[in-house]
């Protein structure tokens, strides 16, 4: 396997999809070595047929705002792979949705699925509707509206979305009731739901919660752990706000959190009342950090930067991708950062990336670190199929095991001859592999 010629060919396909090219990139670069001695896979053309999706729908969505008006906006589903389960993915409403950014996510939900080892394949998908701003009546016309295109090609063993960025519990409760009364029948076709109708304890700090796992387990390798660090947190959302929530509990101090607006630096942590403000400032649908700042004394906002310039020894992107570039690499570097996990997807860019690498620092890639999300909603399937709920405990406990299986897999395909840990190499074989094989057995389908 040649990977610059696989690229080329895939570039030439679908140019100008950015983000979809580099995250085919990072996975065929990492898997090049295990591909080439497995002449199996070449001979089913493996490569070929993995970097493609299945399928991709895309739809118009007309509805109606609450002056009368009628808005369309733009839907999408990409069913990516499905050879080890139903294709599986959140759902992302948001104006920087399009393809690109879709296929992108759904080829990482691949390997992120692979590497929990729960039976689920990889899809994404989403529109550039943007839910802030609106009303939840606008909100709930938009999702019936959207789910009446979706819902003919999901269903419990076929496609199970879940929530992403812009879509909380609110809209997968919309996008349920709708299908429910489409289909006619209450499965667990989506993941993210409330409580008291099918969903999972923990589901919403899951992400972050993983993620903070998978940290822990990275500084035992050196013998070290969370405690007294000094950590610096992107985003206020859900992903981090579970995180914020984890780290302090383990006696983390984080000091960052941030939004479109700038980030907020608070050299006395981010805990207790301070972290229940998180859902406050995420609930009041601006998407600023600001307010925290006038809230809370001692604490500083620092308007239009990124919190990557605040001297930390941990660093963890919790909001979009590629926020974390070269010169914030370099930046962290040089105060001394010992440990990066994205916990957002494809959180750094490749720049960045190298950085980390070339200085043998720990980093560890989104597909492994944030995988905790996608666990819980595989939880949250199997209790749906069970018909049961587990326990706050029992939940953590799985969720807790899945995260240091994953790393147990990552150390495993990605030690080094000097010792080091390629996380991001580790991380693809193994979720590779798993997928792949599953593709041979299946044959040419």
């Amino acid at each position: 396997m040649k990977v610059k010629t696989i690229l080329a060919d895939l570039e030439k396909k679908h140019p100008g999809e950015v983000e979809y090219h580099q995250a085919v990139r990072e996975v065929l670069e990492s898997i090049e070595e295990v591909y080439n001695e497995n002449p199996k896979f070449a001979k089913a053309g493996i490569l070929q047929r993995i970097v493609e999706p299945d399928r991709i729908l895309s739809f118009k969505i007309p509805w109606m705002d609450d002056q009368g008006n009628v808005q369309v906006n733009l839907g999408y589903r990409v069913q990516f792979n499905n050879a080890i389960g139903p294709y599986k993915g959140g759902l992302r409403f948001h104006p920087t949705v399009n393809l690109s950014i879709l296929k992108f996510l759904g080829f990482e939900q691949i390997f992120k699925n692979s590497l929990t080892t729960l039976p689920m394949g990889g899809g994404k998908g989403g529109s550039d509707f943007d839910p802030k701003g609106k009303s939840d009546n606008e909100v709930m016309r938009f999702c019936q509206s959207f789910m009446l295109e979706l819902w003919k090609l999901i269903g419990p063993e076929t496609d199970v979305p879940a929530g992403d960025i812009g879509v909380g519990g609110r809209e997968i409760g919309y996008l349920y009731g709708m299908y429910k009364k489409l289909a006619h029948e209450h499965t667990g076709v989506l993941t993210g739901k409330g409580l008291n109708w099918g969903g999972s304890l923990i589901r919403p700090e899951a992400t972050g919660f993983g993620g903070i796992y998978f940290a822990k387990e990275m500084l035992a390798t050196k013998k070290d752990t969370i405690k007294g660090k000094k950590i610096a947190i992107s985003g206020f959302g859900n992903v981090a706000w579970g995180a914020a929530l984890k780290a302090t509990e383990l006696g983390g101090i984080v000091v960052t959190i941030s939004g479109p607006d700038g980030y907020i630096y608070d050299p006395a942590g981010i805990r207790g009342e301070k972290i229940d403000y998180m859902l406050k400032l995420r609930s009041s649908n601006q998407d600023i950090v600001e307010p925290y700042a006038k809230e809370f004394k001692g604490s500083t906002f620092v308007s239009g930067r990124r919190p990557w310039e605040v001297k930390v020894e941990i660093a963890l992107p919790c909001a979009t991708q590629n926020e974390l570039n070269g010169d914030d690499a370099r930046k962290l570097i040089e105060n001394g950062v010992m440990l990066v996990a994205e916990i957002s997807n494809m959180g750094c860019t490749p720049e960045a990336v190298e950085a980390f690498n070339k200085h043998r620092l720990l980093f560890a890639p989104g597909k492994a670190v944030n995988a905790g999300g996608v666990a819980t909603s595989g939880l949250e399937m199997s209790q749906n199929s069970m018909k049961l709920n587990w326990n706050i405990e029992e939940v953590d406990e799985r969720l807790h095991s899945i995260m240091v299986n994953i790393h147990n897999a990552c150390v495993k395909h990605g030690t080094c001859a000097d010792g080091y840990v390629d996380y991001v190499k580790g991380a693809n074989i193994a979720g590779f592999l798993k997928v792949a094989n599953a593709m041979l057995d299946q044959g040419l389908v």
